[in-house]
């Protein structure tokens, strides 16, 4: 992979509001805004860790769009956003119903993120990027956004550019079907395929939770990389025949939310410095638990001097 460069994500972001009490909605009473999504989330992953990246999106003509786009330039991430004067952008809500859960709610269907379509993406910085970034939410979010996916897939292929996929299945956007095929469509033309285990047999079918074997079946299917997310379990890579292991980094864990995005950033941050596959799950890894810490979708990613704290034993530094 070529060193430097940026990459491109693309995707829905949503405006975030989080309940800060525990309890069920009918019952809490105080909420923080934000904002969130898994494209984006990566996108500042990345940006965070030093790599130039770009993200693309729709969001609605109203306050919560504005703080989409705000949130992500502020980042320091190359934003080009579509203002959508047909949709609102779309909302999700998390719900900490005990102390150590969180529900999160999506609310949208119709929304200006989902009405993403193959135009809205520059041509020329998908044949720009050192590499792009897809996620299988977008793909699953209507007709046109797999077709913007599709077509983003089809300008990366003829122009070299590596793609990685995300599966990052979310079953409230598959109520009907069967995503497996679709996924495999993409996993089929990525060069990096990510997974959490139950995401890999979706897309590869059952095998006991084995992640060497899952990994094993992803890249048959052609990527040259795969990666399994398996949360407090650690992770699995394979490669050309290599295959790392990392355990899982034990920190106290504030808000899981965002945690695999940002072992994605990690991920693909060494990656495109041109890294070895122990380093780049080693960043991801890092990456990933240093989220934990916080809340938010993307506030608590690490920096990349942040990562040095996880292995800092002196809680005060003067």
């Amino acid at each position: 992979m070529t060193d430097g460069g940026y990459v491109l994500t693309f995707g829905e972001t949503m405006a975030l509001v989080r309940a800060t009490e525990v309890g069920d909605l009918a019952d809490v009473h105080d909420a923080r805004f934000g904002t969130g999504g898994a494209d984006s989330n990566v996108a500042i992953g990345l940006a965070r860790l030093g790599v130039p990246a770009v993200w693309v999106g729709r969001v609605g003509a109203d306050g919560l769009g504005r703080r989409v786009l705000r949130d992500i330039r502020g980042e320091g991430v190359a934003v080009h956003g579509i203002v959508d004067p047909d949709a609102a952008t779309g909302l999700m809500v998390k719900e900490k119903r005990t102390p150590h859960t969180t529900r999160v709610l999506f609310y949208r269907d119709g929304s200006a993120g989902s009405r993403l379509r193959a135009g809205d993406i520059p041509v020329d910085a998908v044949r720009g990027a050192a590499h792009v970034h897809v996620s299988g939410i977008t793909a699953s979010l209507s007709s046109t956004a797999a077709e913007a996916v599709r077509s983003v897939l089809d300008t990366a292929e003829a122009a070299g550019v590596p793609i990685s996929f995300d599966v990052n299945h979310r079953a409230s956007l598959w109520r009907a079907g069967d995503p497996g095929e679709l996924y495999r469509e993409i996993a089929r033309r990525a060069r990096i395929v990510f997974a959490g285990v139950d995401e890999a047999e979706l897309l590869v079918g059952p095998a006991g939770g084995d992640r060497g074997v899952l990994a094993a079946r992803i890249c048959a299917l052609g990527p040259a990389t795969a990666v399994i997310k398996d949360g407090a379990r650690g992770s699995l890579a394979r490669e050309g025949g290599v295959v790392a292991e990392r355990a899982a980094l034990a920190v106290p864990v504030v808000d899981s939310v965002g945690a695999g995005d940002a072992f994605v950033a990690g991920f693909l941050a060494a990656r495109v410095r041109g890294e070895r596959l122990s380093a780049c799950l080693e960043l991801a890894t890092a990456s990933g638990a240093f989220a934990c810490m916080g809340a938010g979708d993307w506030e608590s990613m690490a920096r990349t001097a942040d990562l040095e704290l996880l292995t800092d034993n002196d809680p005060v530094t003067r």
